[in-house]
């Protein structure tokens, strides 16, 4: 989203015909090089084959684009909703305000919850521990609880040991694991403390160890601001899932650094990306006032979930524990609850005076903490009534 993007241009001697120009990152067998514009079209030609152009080489890359297009819309020949007519409709469900944290004093732009559905780290224009930026603009908690990350216009993620004791000086005891050439996104620990995964404004994402700060891989696809990332649910997956300022959702494969999927239906940036239950599919929220679910064996959208009333972007999106539920914190301060197999909105929450900025389900499903512009945030929790049956006669 606009009000999240910012350019940095970073001037200095390039690194290949060493004059003072406006530089730009360039990864040669994974060495980070800065390059002036001039001197990347030059590399981005070499290796050309005779009669060959950048031209020819993108349009047989838009040809092939439109054949693979092609091949998928063969396989296209059911909706979503169609399939999920005879499923039952939801119960009827109560989500209430359970808590409203106001700490903050400025704009909640981030937050995460720990492990042991307790706890929850959130992250603000202002900030409790001393940073060495104005704008934390990605907070995650450690999968042990024991530390947390941050980063933002620092271009650096920087991970805090946690201790209870308020005498103690946090500031002290963090570590300057991550290093970008523009503004730190977003963060998210692996399944275990010692790796950390970043994106950055700088159109890339990497993933580091946390112990010596060592750069272990780096992925390169995007065409612009990468604005958000998301672990595959598997304990065992090796793939994640990033959006940006391109209109891209690209799915990763985190041992090679390559890209395995990439999808681009929305018709403007991407918020947010977070993942199925299951880890089959993901969702997004885009400025283009809609959210989008992503099948990733079928390699293809599979929903959209959009009403023409809604003309705001989504800022964040997030699922309930079975699935069956999409939340979607949009900046008209509203929050929609989307039914994901019907594809119908099932319910608004209203409460928050500002932008919904961010928004994450607990590890336990059993409620929901959504962060604003207005300074809070609320704890919603979640119950289920009784069931709607519906029912039908065949023939």
């Amino acid at each position: 989203m606009c009000d999240q993007t910012f350019l940095v241009n970073v001037f200095g001697s390039c690194d290949k015909c060493f004059k003072q120009r406006a530089l730009r990152p360039v990864f040669k067998k994974s060495q980070q090089l800065s390059y002036c514009s001039t001197c990347t079209e030059i590399m981005a030609t070499e290796g050309l084959h005779e009669n060959e152009t950048l031209a020819s080489l993108k349009s047989e890359a838009e040809s092939l684009k439109g054949k693979l297009e092609e091949e998928r819309a063969k396989l296209h020949d059911v909706e979503l909703h169609q399939v999920a007519e005879r499923v039952e409709a939801l119960g009827q469900f109560v989500m209430k305000t359970r808590r409203t944290l106001k700490g903050h004093g400025n704009k909640v732009l981030c937050m995460d919850w720990c492990k042991d559905k307790r706890r929850i780290v959130s992250s603000s224009q202002e900030h409790a521990v001393t940073m060495p930026c104005t704008w934390v603009m990605a907070c995650a908690y450690a999968p042990s609880g024991c530390a947390i990350a941050c980063g933002g216009l620092d271009n650096k993620c920087s991970v805090y040991p946690l201790t209870f004791d308020k005498n103690e000086n946090m500031a002290a005891k963090k570590k300057s694991v991550a290093m970008h050439t523009n503004y730190l996104s977003a963060c998210s620990f692996t399944n275990s403390d010692m790796q950390i995964l970043t994106a950055s404004g700088d159109g890339t994402c990497a993933l580091w160890d946390v112990e010596s700060g060592q750069l272990l891989q780096s992925f390169h696809g995007h065409g612009a601001d990468v604005l958000c990332l998301d672990l595959a649910p598997s304990e065992t997956g090796n793939t994640f899932v990033s959006g940006g300022c391109d209109k891209k959702a690209m799915v990763w494969d985190m041992r090679s650094g390559q890209c395995v999927q990439a999808f681009e239906t929305h018709e403007s940036d991407i918020n947010s990306v977070r993942y199925y239950p299951s880890g089959d599919a993901f969702a997004s929220g885009s400025d283009d006032a809609t959210c989008r679910l992503y099948d990733l064996r079928a390699d293809r959208e599979v929903a959209i979930y959009s009403k023409e009333s809604i003309i705001f972007g989504a800022s964040s999106v997030d699922f309930s524990l079975s699935g069956r539920l999409l939340f979607a914190g949009y900046n008209d301060y509203t929050i929609n609850v989307w039914d994901v197999l019907k594809g119908s909105r099932v319910s608004i929450l209203f409460g928050h005076e500002n932008r919904v900025s961010t928004l994450r389900v607990s590890p336990d499903g059993t409620a929901f903490c959504s962060g604003s512009w207005d300074h809070t945030l609320r704890v919603r929790g979640m119950v289920f009534r009784f069931p709607v049956c519906e029912r039908r006669e065949d023939g």
